[in-house]
């Protein structure tokens, strides 16, 4: 049924155009994030009832209007030069600065109270150094390199020793450039998600709470493994109509409060709102929640959004509809019955690998 649902579209209209911007380099386009990123733009076209033209191409001519899907959040100078000029023109985001796209921009703030989690983001290793000294009085420190992802590029540091190898590795420019995180390590931690996406144009505004996937890489590694997402008809306040557990209920509140804040920021848009949420113990057994990431740009619980902003579409009726985007290493994974699959192979870096997007219940009920 959710197959049907996802396809179920025509291909050609002339609205206006949507196009691929690719910000990445080499052939990220035949990589199975690249692939299940043309799927999203794909779906996104028929949704708004426009024409699908692949990657932007600024030699071109595009009949109406043109609606961007980059691969990453925007700097608001690219934007500007593309003639975004709203949220509606894209699907994604846009920051006025590089290192606001990355997890460098969540941290200074350490009361347990607030929205995040103890830590910093620093520019410097001797930041880093005063950064970890006061964070072990809560026990081990997370050390994340911005611009890593599902999971890689962190390491964890319970003294200076380790601290000082894990800071030997990264060059002095490097963190200049793009800072590095320091925040509190958490043990039986999960990771929530907590989001919401407007598509301009259709008058759709979808939110959404979910859970991320763990899985094990072709490496034997843990890698995300996808999201699990409950997603609602309607702004942040369609969630208070759930029966969320304490948990969940503290995380959309703490996902809302950062949200609130990015609003504040001249520059800022976004069609697309995804923030994790990063729920466990610290060493002293203190309970510790708060957003450790924002996402404003298509990632890896996108195809599920997307499948959700089409069932609503489809169904008026609908209130909530739970879909899943799922990602599997290995051979010979057979997918459940109805999903509809991105990419089944073997990536060039990821070995083999499938990924698929399945809605797995649909109500007219909050439930």
């Amino acid at each position: 049924m959710s197959g049907e649902i996802l396809r179920r579209a025509e291909l050609r209209f002339v609205n206006g155009t949507v196009v691929l911007y690719i910000l990445r380099g080499g052939d990220f386009l035949h990589t199975h994030e690249g692939i299940t990123l043309v799927a999203v733009a794909e779906a996104v076209a028929k949704l708004k009832r426009y024409d699908f033209e692949g990657r932007y191409d600024s030699a071109r001519a595009y009949p109406g209007h043109v609606y961007f899907v980059p691969d990453d959040t925007m700097i608001s100078a690219a934007a500007q030069e593309l003639g975004i000029a709203s949220a509606a023109d894209l699907f994604g985001g846009v920051v006025p600065y590089a290192f606001m796209k990355t997890k460098a921009m969540t941290h200074e703030l350490v009361d347990i109270e607030a929205e995040v989690l103890p830590g910093y983001t620093v520019f410097s290793t001797s930041a880093a150094r005063t950064a970890a000294t006061r964070l072990w009085a809560h026990g081990a420190v997370r050390v994340k390199h911005p611009l890593a992802s599902g999971g890689r590029g962190q390491s964890l540091a319970a003294g200076l020793n380790e601290l000082e190898t894990i800071l030997e590795a990264v060059s002095a420019s490097d963190i200049a450039q793009h800072g590095l995180v320091l925040e509190t390590n958490l043990r039986e931690v999960r990771t929530l998600s907590v989001g919401q996406v407007i598509l301009g144009g259709l008058d759709l505004t979808i939110s959404y709470h979910g859970a991320q996937r763990v899985t094990t890489d072709n490496k034997g590694r843990s890698a995300y493994g996808g999201s699990d997402l409950v997603c609602m008809r309607g702004g942040w306040e369609a969630l208070e109509r759930l029966r969320l557990s304490s948990e969940v209920r503290t995380a959309v509140a703490q996902a809302r409060q950062y949200d609130d804040a990015t609003r504040e920021c001249p520059g800022f848009m976004a069609s697309r709102r995804n923030y994790d949420v990063g729920q466990g113990m610290d060493s002293t057994g203190q309970p510790r929640s708060g957003v450790f990431e924002s996402s404003w740009r298509a990632g890896g619980a996108s195809s599920a959004e997307i499948a959700a902003l089409t069932a609503f579409t489809q169904d008026p009726t609908l209130t909530v509809v739970h879909a899943s985007s799922v990602e599997e290493y290995g051979d010979g994974i057979e997918p459940p019955r109805g999903a509809m699959v991105h990419f089944e192979g073997v990536d060039a870096k990821a070995g083999p690998i499938i990924r698929y997007t399945v809605i797995t219940r649909m109500s007219r009920d909050p439930i």
